[in-house]
């Protein structure tokens, strides 16, 4: 059954995140704002890769991260002969390593690093249906060592279900700008992403409801600011992602 599990998990991540009508549209509209031809961009639990797709349709090099074994397979399989992508199948945290990775055949998607986000969700509504049903031996890498490996990126998508401030933990050096998944059930993470940002850089933030692409707030805000608007009913409703960038000048109050 577990094989049959993982062939519909991971055809139903192909259908939801490929083959949605005008979803890479939306993505590539949305992420010019951030990045440019020849940006270096690390795509941090790439999963099935429509990140990827989008980041190299801009003329973006990328490097994808991605642990699951059977979805790092199909990256190699969608993108291994498209140049400036390179798939680096690993986890990523707060130090190079070993792991145990839980995996969700029948929801690969919330597949994670972190034994207490994975108990944490046990009580949440939307998670009511997810079994992880199996572990996987991993690789754990660091930003660091990716910078190391690649250079420095001018953007970092992170979506890692629960290891959010580890990932960040194993960063040393502020990124141009960042984004990271939040849940609205799991705010002290995203506080933690955003107090470590703060510690490396002079970050502004703004954030992201479901899969909008659209930045919800009309400016960028500070990480205090970031935390509220995070616990508003509005950002409550559903998951979504936190954007954060160094400030320009044009961020200061006159």
């Amino acid at each position: 059954m577990s094989r049959i599990d993982r062939l519909v998990g991971l055809l139903r991540s192909l259908a939801i995140y490929h083959a949605i009508p005008l979803r890479q549209r939306r993505l590539k509209t949305f992420y010019r704002q951030f990045v440019r031809a020849g940006d270096l961009v690390f795509d941090v639990g790439a999963h099935v890769g429509n990140h990827v797709r989008s980041f190299s349709s801009l003329g973006c090099r990328v490097v994808a991260v991605e642990p699951q074994p059977d979805f790092a397979r199909l990256l190699r399989l969608l993108f291994s002969r498209r140049a400036g992508v390179r798939i680096v199948e690993a986890g990523v945290g707060a130090a190079r390593g070993r792991a145990r990775l839980s995996i969700s055949d029948r929801t690969p998607t919330v597949t994670s690093l972190s034994d207490r986000w994975r108990e944490h969700r046990s009580g949440d509504p939307d998670f009511a249906g997810v079994h992880w049903n199996r572990t996987a031996d991993i690789e754990v890498t660091t930003l660091d060592a990716l910078i190391a490996a690649y250079g420095m990126p001018a953007f970092v998508k992170i979506d890692v279900e629960g290891s959010e401030p580890a990932v960040l933990a194993g960063l040393s050096a502020a990124i141009p700008v960042l984004a990271f998944e939040f849940l609205p059930t799991a705010i002290d993470q995203a506080e933690a992403c955003v107090d470590r940002l703060r510690s490396l850089g002079d970050y502004v933030f703004n954030w992201s409801s479901g899969e909008s692409y659209t930045l919800a707030a009309p400016a960028w805000m500070s990480g205090r600011d970031l935390v509220e608007a995070l616990k508003s009913p509005r950002a409550g409703r559903r998951s979504g992602d936190v954007y954060a960038r160094i400030a320009r000048a044009s961020d200061r109050p006159i």
